[in-house]
């Protein structure tokens, strides 16, 4: 009497790789602009937060010193960069002539009387008013701080 015995082969088949693959790939599709918006997400709470603590710093130099600083450098955050890598920009609205630097919004209304604060977001690029393409992804200091945030959501 013979027996007939079933051969099994260890390893997997051409179908089950292919599958694996395309689920794999299908996860990723999915977890990578998850964690590419959560990454810009933090970036844009990071600099929130530096223009908070830059502004705090400049209105206690002015409680000190009774004016405000030229620059950054004034109070020890000349070299200071935002999550991109560009360095904050200050401009003390009192020492310039006119409002032409002065950051405006959707009504070229100067967004703030002090100064100007505001970081040049992720393209790193930026104009005064607040209409131009390139400063929708800036992170602003508006209403003499009330409103600290992305220039868009302003």
């Amino acid at each position: 009497m013979h027996i007939a015995r079933e051969t099994h082969r260890a390893g997997w088949t051409h179908i089950e790789v292919c599958i694996v693959v395309a689920v794999l790939i299908a996860m990723a599709g999915i977890g990578i602009p998850l964690v590419h918006s959560g990454i810009q997400t933090s970036r844009i709470g990071n600099a929130v937060m530096e223009v908070n603590l830059l502004s705090t710093e400049i209105h206690q130099y002015r409680k000190a010193m009774f004016e405000l600083p030229s620059s950054l450098d004034e109070i020890g955050d000349g070299n200071h960069i935002d999550p991109w890598g560009n360095p904050y920009q200050y401009l003390d609205l009192a020492k310039i002539k006119g409002l032409g630097k002065a950051r405006k919004d959707k009504s070229l209304v100067p967004l703030n009387t002090d100064f100007d604060l505001y970081s040049m977001g992720p393209d790193g690029k930026s104009k005064p008013p607040l209409t131009a393409a390139v400063s929708h992804d800036d992170i602003i200091r508006a209403n003499d701080g009330r409103f600290i945030g992305i220039a868009e959501d302003y």
